[in-house]
């Protein structure tokens, strides 16, 4: 089984980029089977994680919570298994 982490934040208008640079910095106490990275509208950054071998509920590495001061929300988080 595959599970895929969907972690999403929305930056301070103006600091997408300093929020972007900050994601990509992150480092995962291991390595997922891939990872990307997106930028969207409204200063928003996506990062999706895959992991195999793993049910939907099991404890796996995420990204933190950036400081409160770069985001304007606490950060959004989904979790899904791979049906196909």
């Amino acid at each position: 089984m595959t599970v895929a982490l969907m972690w999403e934040a929305r930056a301070v208008q103006g600091r997408g980029a300093e929020l972007l640079e900050w994601a990509r910095a992150q480092e995962l106490a291991h390595e997922p089977l891939r990872r990307e990275t997106f930028r969207g509208g409204q200063d928003r950054v996506l990062v999706i994680t895959w992991w195999e071998g793993s049910d939907v509920g099991a404890e796996l590495p995420e990204l933190p919570e950036p400081t409160a001061d770069l985001i304007t929300r606490p950060v959004h988080r989904w979790r899904f298994e791979s049906l196909g």
